[in-house]
């Protein structure tokens, strides 16, 4: 079976809307030690204030709202790039088992089936490394050679 037709025009395949080159930049800045550092950082400084704020309700504002709104963005970021990255990963995935010679093709979709007829499969490819454990060990025990007997 031919791999699926790919548009063949220069950089046509990498370009990317501005929210998805926008995700990946500050996905990858968000997960750098600098960052965390920088976070940690704030919280310090924003603590040391606080008795020079007198712990007031606005002091204590300042970081709740701060933080509230940075994961609330944070959240969309980073979902983005999760989809995008899963979606790439699974094109991979089914790309090797549409070219693998006797994969099993009509697994190429999993990802679209529901819950129950899931469960159905993965119980199958459980019940077939079982046997597969099986034949294994059935093997190893005909290599095996008496062992001798301790005295």
């Amino acid at each position: 079976m031919a791999a699926p037709k790919r548009n063949q025009k220069k950089n046509s395949g990498r370009r990317r809307d501005a929210f998805s080159r926008f995700a990946s930049s500050v996905s990858r800045l968000a997960g750098k030690p600098i960052v965390f550092a920088m976070a940690c950082g704030i919280i310090v400084v924003w603590a040391a204030s606080g008795p020079m704020f007198g712990y007031s309700d606005t002091w204590q504002l300042v970081i709740n709202t701060g933080t509230t709104i940075i994961t609330f963005l944070m959240v969309f970021v980073i979902q983005n790039s999760q989809n995008r990255d899963g979606a790439a990963l699974q094109i991979k995935l089914d790309e090797l088992i549409r070219a693998l010679e006797g994969a099993e093709n009509a697994l190429l979709d999993l990802e679209e089936l529901g819950d129950v007829e899931l469960e159905k499969i993965r119980q199958e490819y459980e019940e077939l490394a079982a046997k597969a454990r099986e034949e294994l060990d059935k093997i190893d025990e005909g290599q095996r050679s008496p062992q001798p007997a301790n005295r």
